[in-house]
């Protein structure tokens, strides 16, 4: 197979897996009536899982503009599911936290991810998806070096 070709596959299999992934998040998502796009998923996920979030932070680590990011936040406050407190360490930023509903909210996200990764992996084997898994993360490091050398 020549190089050319290989490189084209690689990129039509990459694309259509993170169609396929998204699309099928997506339905679930909708299925169970959350409303939430994906940009809004994430965002959420970020709070969950940090409890030192702000807006900055949230938009240096989804590599996002600032403002779209503020415009998600201000959408996920006026739905409830998550609020502002002052940051202690620094008066000009505010701590972003879930609310109990946003709580509920996220493991209800993290059903719908739970079962599109079983869907997605179902018959694979634990050293497949290893090996998948490692390859995947040398591939984001590559991506996410200036030079793509490590």
């Amino acid at each position: 197979m020549s190089e050319a070709h290989t490189d084209e596959s690689l990129s039509n299999i990459l694309h259509r897996l993170v169609h396929g992934y998204r699309t099928c998040l997506r339905a679930e998502v909708s299925e169970r009536k959350l409303g939430l796009p994906i940009t809004h998923i994430r965002v959420l996920k970020g709070i969950c899982r940090n409890s030192e979030s702000t807006a900055f932070s949230i938009a240096q680590r989804m590599q996002r503009d600032k403002a779209q990011i503020t415009r998600v936040l201000k959408e996920l406050l006026s739905d409830g599911l998550i609020e502002k407190r002052p940051n202690p360490d620094d008066g000009r930023s505010q701590l972003l936290f879930p609310t109990e509903r946003g709580c509920l909210v996220m493991e209800q996200l993290l059903e719908v991810e739970r079962n599109t990764a079983n869907r997605m992996t179902h018959g694979l084997t634990k050293r497949e998806l290893q090996q998948f898994t490692e390859l995947s993360a040398r591939m984001v490091a590559n991506l996410n070096t200036e030079s793509g050398e490590q």
